[in-house]
Protein backbone atom coordinates (compact mmCIF):
# COMPACT_ATOMS: atom_id res chain seq x y z
CA UNK A 1 0.00 0.00 0.00
CA UNK A 2 1.72 3.30 -0.90
CA UNK A 3 1.94 6.18 1.84
CA UNK A 4 -1.39 7.10 3.51
CA UNK A 5 -2.92 9.71 1.92
CA UNK A 6 -3.71 13.02 4.56
CA UNK A 7 -4.59 11.10 7.66
CA UNK A 8 -7.23 13.30 9.74
CA UNK A 9 -6.50 12.81 13.61
CA UNK A 10 -10.01 13.52 14.21
CA UNK A 11 -11.12 10.22 12.60
CA UNK A 12 -11.79 7.57 15.62
CA UNK A 13 -10.00 4.95 13.47
CA UNK A 14 -6.36 7.30 13.36
CA UNK A 15 -3.96 7.11 15.94
CA UNK A 16 -1.12 9.14 17.24
CA UNK A 17 2.38 7.78 17.50
CA UNK A 18 4.14 10.62 18.85
CA UNK A 19 4.36 8.99 22.05
CA UNK A 20 6.73 6.62 21.62
CA UNK A 21 8.90 8.74 20.00
CA UNK A 22 10.89 6.16 17.78
CA UNK A 23 12.23 4.49 20.44
CA UNK A 24 12.75 0.80 19.94
CA UNK A 25 10.84 -0.77 22.78
CA UNK A 26 8.61 1.93 24.02
CA UNK A 27 4.86 0.63 24.33
CA UNK A 28 1.67 2.39 24.66
CA UNK A 29 -1.30 0.86 25.44
CA UNK A 30 -4.83 2.51 24.37
CA UNK A 31 -8.88 1.76 24.60
CA UNK A 32 -11.13 3.65 22.69
CA UNK A 33 -14.81 3.13 22.11
CA UNK A 34 -15.66 3.88 18.22
CA UNK A 35 -18.77 4.43 16.14
CA UNK A 36 -19.03 1.21 13.47
CA UNK A 37 -18.55 2.75 9.67
CA UNK A 38 -20.62 1.52 7.08
CA UNK A 39 -20.52 -1.85 5.56
CA UNK A 40 -18.01 -3.59 8.44
CA UNK A 41 -18.36 -7.25 7.95
CA UNK A 42 -19.72 -9.62 5.54
CA UNK A 43 -21.76 -7.90 2.79
CA UNK A 44 -25.31 -9.34 2.91
CA UNK A 45 -24.86 -11.99 4.98
CA UNK A 46 -23.77 -10.14 8.40
CA UNK A 47 -21.89 -7.34 10.08
CA UNK A 48 -21.65 -4.47 12.74
CA UNK A 49 -24.63 -2.21 11.95
CA UNK A 50 -23.54 1.00 10.97
CA UNK A 51 -23.04 3.23 14.11
CA UNK A 52 -23.04 0.57 16.54
CA UNK A 53 -20.14 0.66 19.12
CA UNK A 54 -17.28 -0.90 18.72
CA UNK A 55 -14.60 -1.44 21.68
CA UNK A 56 -10.80 -1.62 21.33
CA UNK A 57 -8.00 -2.44 23.00
CA UNK A 58 -5.02 -1.67 21.10
CA UNK A 59 -1.34 -2.02 22.25
CA UNK A 60 1.53 -0.17 20.33
CA UNK A 61 5.44 -1.12 20.19
CA UNK A 62 7.81 0.73 18.74
CA UNK A 63 10.40 -1.62 17.02
CA UNK A 64 12.93 -0.54 14.88
CA UNK A 65 10.83 -0.29 10.94
CA UNK A 66 7.92 1.25 12.31
CA UNK A 67 5.22 0.32 15.01
CA UNK A 68 4.19 -3.01 15.86
CA UNK A 69 -0.19 -2.71 16.51
CA UNK A 70 -1.84 -5.90 18.75
CA UNK A 71 -5.20 -5.29 19.47
CA UNK A 72 -8.62 -6.66 19.67
CA UNK A 73 -12.11 -5.25 18.91
CA UNK A 74 -15.55 -6.22 20.27
CA UNK A 75 -18.83 -5.45 19.12
CA UNK A 76 -22.17 -6.93 18.41
CA UNK A 77 -23.12 -8.27 14.94
CA UNK A 78 -26.38 -8.73 13.25
CA UNK A 79 -27.10 -10.95 10.42
CA UNK A 80 -29.38 -14.04 9.13
CA UNK A 81 -29.58 -18.00 9.37
CA UNK A 82 -28.26 -19.65 5.77
CA UNK A 83 -30.89 -21.96 6.76
CA UNK A 84 -34.48 -20.51 8.19
CA UNK A 85 -33.45 -16.90 7.33
CA UNK A 86 -34.00 -15.71 10.91
CA UNK A 87 -32.51 -13.13 12.74
CA UNK A 88 -29.09 -13.99 14.01
CA UNK A 89 -27.09 -12.04 16.55
CA UNK A 90 -23.84 -12.75 18.35
CA UNK A 91 -20.70 -11.29 19.96
CA UNK A 92 -17.75 -10.64 17.51
CA UNK A 93 -14.05 -10.24 19.04
CA UNK A 94 -11.67 -9.78 16.41
CA UNK A 95 -8.21 -9.96 17.35
CA UNK A 96 -5.46 -8.41 14.95
CA UNK A 97 -1.82 -7.58 14.45
CA UNK A 98 -0.26 -5.14 12.15
CA UNK A 99 3.12 -3.35 11.28
CA UNK A 100 3.08 0.46 10.76
CA UNK A 101 6.09 1.16 8.71
CA UNK A 102 8.32 4.18 9.20
CA UNK A 103 8.60 5.73 5.38
CA UNK A 104 12.43 5.92 4.74
CA UNK A 105 13.83 9.60 4.60
CA UNK A 106 17.44 10.81 3.98
CA UNK A 107 19.02 12.88 5.77
CA UNK A 108 16.93 16.01 5.91
CA UNK A 109 13.96 14.18 6.58
CA UNK A 110 11.89 13.87 3.40
CA UNK A 111 10.78 10.95 2.29
CA UNK A 112 12.52 9.21 -0.37
CA UNK A 113 11.70 8.15 -3.67
CA UNK A 114 10.86 4.48 -3.25
CA UNK A 115 12.94 1.81 -5.88
CA UNK A 116 10.30 0.10 -9.01
CA UNK A 117 11.83 -2.97 -7.81
CA UNK A 118 9.90 -3.00 -4.54
CA UNK A 119 6.15 -1.76 -5.89
CA UNK A 120 4.80 -4.87 -5.34
CA UNK A 121 6.37 -5.52 -1.74
CA UNK A 122 5.22 -1.33 -0.91
CA UNK A 123 1.59 -2.58 -2.08
CA UNK A 124 1.52 -5.16 0.90
CA UNK A 125 2.91 -2.53 3.37
CA UNK A 126 0.75 0.35 5.21
CA UNK A 127 2.80 3.20 6.49
CA UNK A 128 3.05 5.68 9.34
CA UNK A 129 2.33 9.50 7.99
CA UNK A 130 3.67 12.03 10.43
CA UNK A 131 3.40 9.99 12.87
CA UNK A 132 -0.42 8.62 12.30
CA UNK A 133 -1.99 5.51 11.36
CA UNK A 134 -5.76 4.88 9.71
CA UNK A 135 -6.48 1.46 11.63
CA UNK A 136 -9.64 0.68 9.44
CA UNK A 137 -8.17 -1.48 6.79
CA UNK A 138 -6.88 -3.67 9.67
CA UNK A 139 -10.19 -3.64 11.47
CA UNK A 140 -12.15 -4.08 8.17
CA UNK A 141 -9.98 -7.65 7.56
CA UNK A 142 -9.78 -9.03 11.15
CA UNK A 143 -13.85 -7.93 11.40
CA UNK A 144 -14.35 -10.23 8.13
CA UNK A 145 -12.61 -13.68 9.46
CA UNK A 146 -13.75 -13.44 12.72
CA UNK A 147 -16.80 -13.36 11.53
CA UNK A 148 -18.99 -16.69 10.01
CA UNK A 149 -19.49 -17.20 6.39
CA UNK A 150 -22.41 -18.60 7.14
CA UNK A 151 -24.75 -18.05 9.78
CA UNK A 152 -26.86 -20.05 11.53
CA UNK A 153 -29.54 -19.38 14.50
CA UNK A 154 -28.48 -23.11 15.61
CA UNK A 155 -26.23 -25.32 14.72
CA UNK A 156 -29.18 -28.04 14.63
CA UNK A 157 -31.40 -25.68 12.58
CA UNK A 158 -33.46 -27.87 9.72
CA UNK A 159 -33.97 -24.96 7.73
CA UNK A 160 -37.13 -24.32 5.80
CA UNK A 161 -39.32 -26.99 4.04
CA UNK A 162 -38.52 -27.00 0.42
CA UNK A 163 -41.98 -27.67 -0.68
CA UNK A 164 -43.80 -25.26 1.17
CA UNK A 165 -41.49 -22.58 2.97
CA UNK A 166 -42.05 -23.84 6.81
CA UNK A 167 -39.54 -23.03 9.47
CA UNK A 168 -38.93 -26.84 10.32
CA UNK A 169 -37.61 -25.98 13.78
CA UNK A 170 -41.46 -24.26 14.75
CA UNK A 171 -43.23 -28.03 13.62
CA UNK A 172 -40.99 -30.52 14.21
CA UNK A 173 -43.55 -33.01 12.47
CA UNK A 174 -44.16 -31.24 9.83
CA UNK A 175 -44.10 -33.60 5.91
CA UNK A 176 -45.81 -34.06 2.64
CA UNK A 177 -46.83 -36.99 1.39
CA UNK A 178 -44.72 -38.30 -0.99
CA UNK A 179 -46.13 -38.85 -4.32
CA UNK A 180 -44.50 -41.43 -7.03
CA UNK A 181 -44.08 -39.55 -10.36
CA UNK A 182 -44.20 -42.50 -11.99
CA UNK A 183 -47.91 -43.45 -11.03
CA UNK A 184 -48.83 -39.94 -11.56
CA UNK A 185 -50.22 -40.21 -15.19
CA UNK A 186 -52.29 -43.65 -14.33
CA UNK A 187 -54.18 -41.75 -11.38
CA UNK A 188 -55.18 -39.73 -13.69
CA UNK A 189 -56.58 -42.00 -15.93
CA UNK A 190 -57.87 -43.72 -13.59
CA UNK A 191 -60.73 -41.43 -12.63
CA UNK A 192 -61.50 -40.93 -16.44
CA UNK A 193 -64.96 -42.27 -18.42
CA UNK A 194 -64.02 -45.27 -20.70
CA UNK A 195 -65.35 -44.86 -24.78
CA UNK A 196 -68.49 -46.37 -23.89
CA UNK A 197 -69.67 -43.68 -21.25
CA UNK A 198 -68.46 -41.24 -23.19
CA UNK A 199 -70.72 -42.18 -25.74
CA UNK A 200 -73.60 -42.75 -23.53
CA UNK A 201 -72.82 -39.08 -21.45
CA UNK A 202 -72.45 -37.62 -25.04
CA UNK A 203 -76.02 -39.12 -26.44
CA UNK A 204 -74.68 -41.44 -29.02
CA UNK A 205 -75.29 -45.09 -28.74
CA UNK A 206 -73.29 -47.93 -29.16
CA UNK A 207 -72.69 -48.90 -32.80
CA UNK A 208 -74.25 -52.51 -32.10
CA UNK A 209 -76.98 -50.66 -31.22
CA UNK A 210 -77.46 -48.29 -34.11
CA UNK A 211 -76.54 -51.95 -36.00
CA UNK A 212 -79.43 -53.74 -34.65
CA UNK A 213 -81.97 -50.55 -35.43
CA UNK A 214 -80.99 -50.29 -39.10
CA UNK A 215 -81.86 -54.36 -39.19
CA UNK A 216 -85.25 -53.92 -38.06
CA UNK A 217 -85.93 -51.20 -40.76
Amino acid sequence: MALNARLDHRNPLVFDTHELGRRPGALQRLSREIEAPADLGIQGVIGVPEGAPVKLELRLESVMDGVLVTGTARARAEGECVRCLEPVELRLEADFQEMFSYPDADDRGRVKAEPADDAEEDEDRLFLEDGLFDLEPVLRDAVVLALPMQPVCQDDCPGLCSECGVRLADDPEHHHDAVDIRWAALQGLAGSPEDGEKDEMSGDAPRSARAAEKQEK
